[in-house]
């Protein structure tokens, strides 16, 4: 995704933010345990999150979020709508 693509569209799926960039979580699409898990972390509708850094073989990806740092499979962050910020 190039850098035009990427601010054009209102929301993208966490796993396709690039690393350094910050999005604001509109949507958590998980079930059961790891949808507990993540609002359990902080990890809410609303909250910024930045994706961080990405494992030697890109997956998992290490993200902030409210202070912390998760680390998310791609088939999770797959699951997670944001909204990437413009500043």
């Amino acid at each position: 995704m190039t850098k035009d693509e990427f601010a054009a569209r209102s929301w993208i799926l966490l796993d396709a933010l690039p690393l350094g960039r910050r999005a604001i979580v509109r949507a958590i699409h998980l079930k059961g345990a790891e949808r507990r898990r993540l609002l359990d972390l902080g990890f809410t509708v609303g909250a910024q999150v930045e994706a961080v850094q990405r494992s030697p073989l890109g997956d998992p990806v290490a993200y902030r979020v409210r202070g912390s740092l998760l680390a998310l499979r791609t088939e999770q962050a797959s699951d997670i709508e944001v909204e990437p910020c413009t500043a």
